[in-house]
């Protein structure tokens, strides 16, 4: 596997990270930390995933299940610069991906990289006057600061989505304060303060306590907004500023913003891994070594699924153009109906494989992958 690289514009790389958590107690990679399948309770692994712009997987590296994001990619730059020889590159990572430690590997391979920054971060810039709250419109806009270039836009989508979700919660929030005062009212030993406790934790865990406000009032549980303090909330919704150290002259902002969209390839990629067609769990093996063997072995097969979601939307489209396009899931489906059939006359072994329908036949042609003949049947 090679990755691409045209005249005058770096190579581009995708990475990101995921957990598994694991069902026995005796992996030697198995460990507690941050827990992406929200399994509380649970041992995990972390896996690292780097693929081409594409999204083309190049190589998966596992580690204990307590290591940081930002730990790996001094690995995955030791990978490109070693095992794929490749003189430049532009890293891509998300905001909790690329740090400082990261950025000095990179630096140092004489690599570049994109990420994005995180909102406390947006919020110092914008404190220092670095940056503005109306540069943040539909289109991307270029900001350069000191030896790196910051590119902002506004997603009215993320913007509606955000919004929504806030109205949602204090929806919540709402008919639980109402749900523990009618019970209060009616329950002659229930008591307000513990509900008080539970509710404002809820609001602090759910993030609105930065303009809500919780009390109580002659025994009944009231909630406060604050409107400046929603606004400000809510200012940078649908906000984001990606950081990058690529040359102006290599990257346009257009292009470093969407190199950055990219990384839901490799999204895409761990959800085919984990919860699509490929399942990484259960891992039934323990050492060290065979688990990191057990998930290149799902990489691999990864890359196969890949390869027949190409076939296929060349033959047959997406189910976007068309809702009959066969599926990868379709296909196998079908396929799976193929089974060799042995019948026994007289005492002889008679194996034959049943002629493919219409459907079957059109996969097989799309794939490329034609049937045994009857002379390799009678060899098997």
């Amino acid at each position: 596997m090679t990755v691409q690289q045209r005249r005058g514009i770096p190579a581009v790389v995708l990475y990101d990270v995921t957990s598994s958590y694991m069902e026995g107690e005796h992996n030697a990679l198995a460990a507690f930390g941050y827990n992406r399948d929200k399994k509380p309770g649970k041992a995990q692994i972390v896996i690292g995933l780097l693929t081409t712009a594409e999204g083309e997987p190049l190589a998966v590296h596992v580690y204990e299940g307590n290591t940081s994001d930002p730990v790996t990619v001094p690995e995955q730059v030791q990978t490109l610069r070693t095992r794929f020889g490749i003189p430049e590159t532009v890293f891509v990572g998300d905001r909790g991906m690329i740090k400082t430690k990261g950025k000095a590997a990179l630096t140092a391979a004489g690599f570049r990289y994109i990420t994005a920054l995180t909102t406390p971060q947006v919020r110092r810039l914008l404190k220092a006057q670095v940056l503005r709250v109306e540069w943040f419109t539909s289109h991307v806009h270029e900001v350069a600061h000191g030896a790196v270039r910051l590119i902002l836009r506004r997603s009215e989508a993320l913007r509606q989505q955000a919004a929504q979700r806030r109205a949602d919660k204090l929806t919540k929030l709402q008919r639980m304060i109402t749900t523990r005062n009618a019970f209060v009212q009616t329950s002659k030993r229930a008591k307000p303060e513990p509900g008080l406790q539970t509710v404002c934790a809820w609001v602090k865990r759910h993030k609105l306590d930065t303009f809500v406000q919780v009390s109580l009032h002659e025994g009944q549980l009231v909630v406060t907004l604050d409107a400046t303090a929603q606004a400000e909330a809510a200012l940078l919704e649908g906000c984001y500023v990606l950081e990058t150290d690529v040359p102006q002259t290599a990257l346009d902002a257009q292009t470093i913003h969407d190199r950055y969209r990219d990384l839901h390839e490799v999204e895409q990629d761990f959800r085919t891994m984990k919860t699509g067609l490929l399942e990484v769990r259960p891992i039934f093996v323990r050492k060290a070594a065979r688990t990191r063997a057990h998930v290149l072995v799902t990489m691999l097969a990864l890359k196969v699924v890949r390869e027949m979601r190409c076939a296929l939307v060349a033959a047959f489209g997406t189910t976007d153009d068309d809702k009959m396009a066969v599926t990868v899931e379709e296909a196998l489906l079908a396929l799976a109906r193929l089974c060799l059939l042995t019948y026994h006359v007289q005492g002889t072994a008679v194996t034959r494989l049943p002629t493919p329908d219409e459907r079957q036949a059109a996969i097989l042609n799309a794939l490329g992958t034609p049937l045994p003949t009857e002379r390799s049947l009678r060899k098997m």
